[in-house]
């Protein structure tokens, strides 16, 4: 059950464990809601995994799915503590009636975007105008108790409790209690026993914010069980987390425990801080190998698996996109190209030994590094690596690399390279760009930004030129596979963030 329906996190994530010999079973896509609207339906998630669950040998399972209907949701709900409550014992009860299965839990600390217009549609309507002010408003607060704060920060802090309204706060802070409320709880059942693994989700976190001061609030609750770190976690990122459970459940089926050797570009490497992220990258994968059910090596020699990090050399993480024409994106060209032909070296070294190679690739947000691609195509590496991913956050990407190399061993040629035709298609010719070109021109459009963020009617017209771009795009950079033939893309949730590709059986 994943935390919502965009392809990533829900067919696609499914697509990789059935590549690789399974089966498994999904909700039905309408019960995540979408379509501009997000508001999932808890009650009959419930009632579908209470029919399916005694079928299953392990069950990932999204805390936010069954408890507020899914990720957006949970930032927008207006559930009360009573009917959480409920939701909470029927949990229980559902593990009574299954004592033998497998179950994996995951949910998420609520995100603090940095600026309000982050909040359109995914925040409670308040945080568009808001928004950038109770960022910096928790920011500080969390400063305060683990640096200090100057006195003009302390004269900040009064401006700004007085510059957002008493309501919006209650509002904002209420829900955040509710939702800290369900997640203790989780904790509780983990340590006795109702559920085998549970990770805690940061979505979209800073180093100050309100998400980090709950993810120390947690952590510090949960130290009194002294939980091993492969029972109970706290990721930065979320929506990987499905895959790398998935990942965890079949190698627990199993009884297997790969190993793997992380090697990253030169430069600043594991100890890149990416956007969106509030700790090293190195200690983020170390955390999600874990959590996968793997264990790191130093040699590659007899690894499983040697998943390569194309980190930028200064640890800087590129915007790919942004709802920003690409003449506003400046770029250091020169290190950039730089970065790419050493990690190109370092691809092409390790699979001439021979070795299993995944590839995450993080020196951009929300989608490839161009310039790295263009070495591999060139080179001739696309289709001689195991897995790439470069889709998102710096661990979104990492945690989907990693599940997906790590259960290549078990998939055919032509499974692994179906994988790889979505990831190029995915994360090179849409992300990095396809959605920048015209999502260039929607910005300078009459209607400007806003319609990036909600495409409204003009989403089929525009997933359209999407899927002729596309086509385009996979003709001069991808074999002619089968799969390839009547290329269409779709955007399901009617914006540019995320699309739909549908890759012909």
């Amino acid at each position: 059950m994943p935390h919502d329906a965009r392809p990533i996190c829900f067919q696609e994530t499914a697509e990789v464990v059935e590549a690789a010999g399974y089966e498994v079973l999904t909700p039905p896509e309408e019960l995540f809601g979408g379509k501009g609207e997000y508001m999932g339906q808890p009650e009959e998630l419930w009632q579908w995994l209470e029919a399916k669950v005694s079928s299953a040998k392990a069950a990932v399972v999204s805390v936010d799915s069954l408890f507020y209907g899914g990720l957006i949701p949970s930032r927008k709900h207006e559930i009360t503590p009573k009917v959480l409550t409920e939701r909470l014992e029927r949990f229980k009860a559902l593990r009574a009636k299954n004592p033998k299965l497998k179950i994996y839990a995951f949910a998420s600390l609520m995100r603090t975007p940095q600026a309000g217009v982050a909040g359109f549609t995914e925040e409670p309507e308040y945080y568009v105008p808001y928004g950038s002010r109770i960022f910096r408003l928790t920011a500080l607060l969390d400063k305060s108790e683990t640096a200090g704060l100057s006195g003009s920060e302390w004269a900040e802090v009064s401006y700004l409790k007085s510059a957002i309204p008493a309501d919006v706060l209650n509002d904002w802070f209420e829900r955040r209690d509710k939702n800290l409320t369900v997640t203790k709880t989780f904790i509780d059942i983990l340590e006795q026993g109702g559920i085998n693994c549970l990770v805690i989700g940061r979505d979209d976190n800073a180093a100050l914010s309100q998400t980090h001061k709950e993810h120390r609030d947690l952590n510090h609750y949960a130290e009194k069980y002294n939980l091993d770190e492969s029972k109970y976690q706290t990721l930065a990122g979320i929506d990987e987390i499905g895959l790398l459970l998935l990942t965890r459940a079949l190698n627990d089926l199993r009884e297997e425990a790969p190993k793997i050797n992380i090697n990253f570009n030169k430069g600043k490497g594991g100890k890149t801080v990416p956007a969106f992220s509030d700790e090293e990258i190195g200690e983020s994968i170390a955390k999600a190998v874990t959590l996968a059910g793997g264990r790191i090596v130093d040699d590659p020699d007899g690894t499983d698996l040697v998943l390569l990090v194309n980190t930028d050399l200064a640890g800087k993480t590129h915007q790919a996109h942004n709802a920003l024409p690409d003449s506003m994106i400046k770029l250091d060209t020169k290190r950039i190209d730089k970065s790419a032909e050493s990690f190109a070296d370092m691809v092409e070294e390790y699979i001439a030994g021979g070795y299993p190679v995944a590839v995450a690739d993080v020196a951009f947000a929300n989608g490839s590094d161009n310039t790295l691609m263009d070495k591999l195509y060139t080179r001739g590496l696309l289709f001689k690596v195991q897995a790439y991913s470069g889709w998102n956050t710096a661990t979104n990407s990492t945690g989907f690399a990693l599940g997906t190399g790590m259960l290549a061993k078990s998939m055919s040629n032509d499974a692994k390279d179906r994988l790889l035709v979505r990831r190029y298609l995915e994360d090179w010719g849409y992300q990095a760009n396809v959605r920048t070109f015209i999502g260039s021109q929607l910005y300078n459009s009459r209607e400007g930004g806003v319609i990036y963020y909600s495409l409204g009617s003009h989403t089929q017209t525009v997933a359209d030129r999407v899927t002729w771009f596309m086509r385009e795009f996979a003709a001069k950079h991808l074999p002619p596979f089968a799969c390839l033939k009547n290329l269409e893309v779709t955007l399901p949730w009617d914006r540019m963030f995320e699309c739909d590709i549908d890759l012909k059986r």
